[in-house]
């Protein structure tokens, strides 16, 4: 219990700061092409034939945490400390906790084929997701056990339900047009999981007894981990080594109208992790009296987590990742693009619908985003964007007002500025296009993939199968 609520400090501490970047679909950028796979990226006559992020910063990273525990966790984040004293207890009151990022550490991609508009691409990236749902008293008890009331059994108190899964993901994208209107793409993944927690607390009580100078406390549940107090986290945890492998898959269409309506849909990151290297799993339904407490914090904190290390056994087990669906419809109307785009998380709770607006002058444009998430969060972003045929530079927030408190909170080291949920947003990217210049066959002695007829089109040919069967 104690290590995932320690992943959730450390998460904020060090990671606040992926919604997914709703302003950044449909503008054929190196982000847009491979999250939506279908997109293109690439501008004949214009682009050059490769593009990368020559490992420059191309990444996203969100957070967010809501419940009666704003202030502590505001105070976790300036002080790195744990002060509970002003966080009722004894309800067993929910806070809500979510992050995500995703960091693209290295990209490469090229266009293959003026026929279809062939494009593939390669990218490195490191993804990360959590959701927990922990109680004030989960966090309390390991600052003070003295604030909980005395000689009454509080029944239901630390039921803590959540997770935490971070990974690498080695992805190869393939899209294509159809026709003139209608385009598909895939993108194919093999994971390397770095690091993984899941705990549900279905059942729990404490009673604190000063006059035997103990307290009893009753834990049953389930938690599942790669690391333990043998095995911990440490900077070599990063590298990718495939003892927890994991394949992935996604799915990207679009298509625009006669009148200039452009549809987009998405299944993305469809996958799992086998996790098998230094993995436990623990399952508890124990009561435990602690004895001698005598206000011996640290004391009480070791034997409380004890509960769980001491039960741990080996154990194997696959890990969904965090697929979505998406849907995106936008447009133009001359300096004036509005969008609509509706994700929603497939096998974890939660999702987004977002209203995207973006005004575009000449290579710059300006985007923003009104979004509300599925787990009753209400966030606007903001985005700005220089974009040329080959040179793209961006940076934006999912999350424009929590994030400016939270770093105002950060830089001024003060805790007490600010109210409302703990969040914060951010993401930038720089990508590159190099190489031949990609002209109509007309125009150009070399054009990547213009003799293409002996592969023809890929979906025209898969779907023709089907059509013989």
């Amino acid at each position: 219990m104690k290590k995932l609520l320690l992943a959730l400090i450390l998460s904020l501490t060090f990671t606040i700061s992926f919604a997914q970047q709703y302003a950044l679909f449909g503008t054929k950028t190196m982000f847009d092409a491979f999250e939506n796979p279908s997109q293109k990226s690439f501008t004949l006559d214009s682009s050059r034939r490769f593009s990368s992020n020559f490992f420059l910063p191309y990444f996203g990273v969100n957070g967010a945490n809501r419940g009666d525990a704003e202030p502590v966790i505001r105070r976790i984040l300036v002080d790195g400390v744990n002060d509970t004293r002003t966080l009722p207890i004894g309800e067993g009151a929910l806070n809500h906790f979510y992050e995500n990022s995703n960091v693209y550490v290295l990209t490469l991609r090229l266009f293959q084929s003026y026929k279809y508009q062939k494009e593939m691409g390669f990218a490195w990236q490191i993804r990360s997701d959590a959701q927990i749902d922990y109680t004030n008293e989960t966090i309390a008890i390991f600052d003070s056990f003295t604030r909980f009331p005395q000689q009454t059994q509080l029944n239901n108190i630390f039921n803590t339900k959540g997770y935490q899964q971070t990974y690498h993901q080695f992805s190869f994208t393939y899209r294509e047009n159809y026709n003139k209107r209608l385009a598909f793409g895939v993108k194919a993944s093999l994971l390397s999981g770095v690091a993984y927690n899941d705990l549900n607390i279905s059942d729990s009580y404490l009673y604190v007894n000063p006059e035997t100078n103990s307290l009893n406390i009753r834990l049953a549940g389930n938690y599942s981990s790669n690391f333990n107090n043998e095995n911990k986290i440490n900077r070599n945890t990063i590298i990718p080594t495939f003892r927890n492998p994991g394949l992935s898959i996604g799915f990207s269409t679009n298509y625009i109208t006669k009148k200039g309506l452009f549809l987009m849909a998405n299944i993305k990151d469809l996958g799992f992790i086998w996790w098998r290297h230094n993995t436990n799993s623990t399952s508890v339904n124990a009561d435990k009296r602690i004895e001698d407490i005598a206000f011996n914090q640290d004391y009480v904190n070791n034997q409380i987590t004890d509960i769980f290390e001491l039960s741990e056994t080996p154990d194997k087990f696959l890990a969904a990742t965090n697929a979505k669906a998406d849907i995106y419809i936008s447009k133009s109307y001359g300096l004036y693009t509005p969008a609509l785009a509706v994700s929603k998380n497939l096998f974890y709770r939660g999702g987004d619908i977002a209203f995207i607006n973006t005004f575009k002058y000449n290579n710059f444009s300006g985007s923003v985003t009104p979004l509300y998430n599925l787990n009753n969060i209400f966030m606007v972003g903001l985005q700005g964007k220089y974009q040329t045929p080959n040179f793209e530079i961006f940076m934006g927030t999912d999350n424009l007002v929590s994030t400016a408190k939270t770093a105002r909170n950060v830089i001024k080291n003060d805790y007490t500025i600010g109210s409302g949920p703990n969040a914060a947003s951010f993401y930038m990217g720089v990508g590159i296009k190099f190489g031949n210049v990609v002209n109509h066959p007309q125009f150009s002695d070399v054009m990547p993939g213009i003799n293409d007829n002996e592969g023809g089109s890929f979906f025209k040919n898969l779907f023709s199968i089907f059509k013989r069967k």
